[in-house]
């Protein structure tokens, strides 16, 4: 594609306006960005005329930006579409390694970069979305986080590297549709970045925050810290949307196939994480097990101390009576020796007591425990149970999987041998083609020759009628 210059060597102060900008977005200048179902379509404009002429209508800044919005627009449309089903397909968790999440990235700073002002500098003019995506910590509260976040990322040293960390992290939130609708709200807040006839001053950004609702179902995880978001060059990628009919059909059973081993691969993932938690509570079953032996032990030692502390309690209250017997029946002066044995008596049967008071709740926990744990053994083997169902659903599915795939390489490899044969007899066709071809010109030259014969019998029969006469 050629820049645009102007033809004149003196340009007005339209035809800078207009080069600035046709050299700014040079990709979308010259074509008309529209959607064919699922598909991009670029329609070729005229020839934009940067001289003034009696119809100034593909001159007029206005309508350039008008069809800038509009570019970007559907660009947006096919790129969130796009991504949406793609991410739905893998079933997967996306990173900043997958090409249409990249894509998604460009054409949102494409559209955030439109019709914004230029800040002067010490080194310049400078170009930065960076300064509207920092209003939206004042708008919603819950991007704070994201801003901070930003801000401390060590390997961030420009604006548009901040920027792009911003969409990423608001992207992994879920909240970027929520904050875009709350920065496009508050124009008197934009008008201070933008252009009067840029995207986000426009119904064009309205519709754009409104399609980015559908990108909360999917889920997204980046690692920043070491990624160069500084020096990325974002260019829009028209070769992911564009329709090519030759191979729309051969690559409709690669996909397939793509889509099946990815689901198989989730498959197998999820079948060794099902298999890790059974490993993880059959081991906890057998150390409630262990621990209920040990608690059933404990409580038959705990069991045959209350007996022995009843009996001894027995014996005591036997001492007892016998002693208060004794006394009734002994003399005066053994009664001092025998009230202080007996006061003894009264306080080893008190501590008697109360010890048994603590066994006796120490039981009871250790019981309420016991209870407790064949709760937690009974939901822990309905969990396995459910575990294994779920399991041999999965597997059956994989085996499910597993045959429609075996049936598509069948068809690819039957849809590959018709091929080959018609082929082989389109090859069959031109050569008799051909060799008609040749028995053609050999029918035409012998009919060339018969001519010659019949002109060369006409002269000669001309010549002998005179000499008859």
């Amino acid at each position: 594609m050629s820049a645009l210059t102007p033809p004149t060597d003196m340009p007005t102060p339209t035809t800078d306006k207009i080069t600035q900008a046709a050299m700014e977005t040079i990709y979308l200048c010259k074509f008309r960005v529209s959607m064919d179902g699922e598909w991009l379509c670029l329609r070729e404009l005229d020839d934009i005329s940067l001289t003034p002429d009696p119809e100034p209508t593909h001159e007029d800044p206005n309508y350039l930006m008008a069809n800038e919005r509009m570019n970007l627009m559907n660009m947006a449309k096919l790129s969130i579409k796009g991504l949406i089903e793609s991410a739905l397909n893998l079933g997967r968790t996306l990173d900043s390694d997958y090409a249409p999440l990249q894509q998604f990235f460009v054409v949102m700073e494409h559209c955030l970069k439109h019709g914004l002002r230029a800040k002067k500098t010490f080194l310049g003019q400078n170009k930065s979305f960076w300064g509207p995506l920092e209003l939206v910590e004042k708008l919603v509260p819950e991007a704070a986080e994201i801003t901070a976040s930003v801000k401390d990322l060590p390997g961030l040293k420009t604006p548009v590297g901040r920027g792009r960390a911003w969409l990423r992290l608001a992207l992994m939130q879920k909240k970027l549709s929520e904050y875009m609708k709350a920065l496009i709200n508050k124009k008197e807040l934009l008008s201070e970045f933008y252009e009067p006839n840029a995207l986000m001053m426009e119904e064009e950004g309205a519709i754009i925050a409104g399609l980015l609702v559908g990108l909360n179902v999917i889920d997204a995880n980046f690692c920043m810290k070491g990624e160069d978001l500084d020096s990325q060059v974002g260019v829009i990628d028209f070769s992911m949307y564009l329709k090519d009919g030759n191979s729309s059909k051969g690559s409709e059973g690669d996909g397939q196939i793509t889509a099946i081993l990815d689901q198989k691969n989730y498959v197998e993932e999820l079948n060794r994480h099902l298999n890790a938690t059974v490993n993880n509570l059959q081991a906890k079953v057998d150390t409630l097990e262990k621990s209920n032996t040990k608690l059933t032990e404990e409580l038959a030692v705990a069991n045959n101390r209350i007996i022995t502390l009843q009996e001894e309690m027995e014996r005591v209250k036997e001492e007892s009576a016998y002693i208060l017997e004794s006394n009734r029946k002994g003399p005066k002066q053994d009664r001092t020796a025998d009230g202080q044995a007996l006061s003894e008596a009264r306080k080893h049967l008190k501590e008697e007591t109360q010890l048994r008071l603590d066994v006796e709740r120490e039981l009871e926990l250790q019981i309420s425990m016991r209870q407790e744990m064949e709760l937690a053994m009974k939901m822990l083997e309905k969990d396995v149970c459910e575990k294994q169902e779920a399991l041999v659903s999965l597997r059956q599915q994989l085996d499910d999987l597993r045959a429609l795939k075996h049936e598509l390489a069948f068809k690819l490899q039957s849809s590959d041998l018709g091929v080959k044969q018609k082929s082989e007899l389109n090859s069959r066709l031109e050569e008799k083609t051909n060799q008609m071809a040749a028995t053609i010109k050999q029918l035409e030259q012998s009919e060339k020759d018969l001519v010659k014969q019949a002109k060369t019998l006409n002269s000669a029969a001309n010549k002998l009628i005179p000499k008859h006469h």
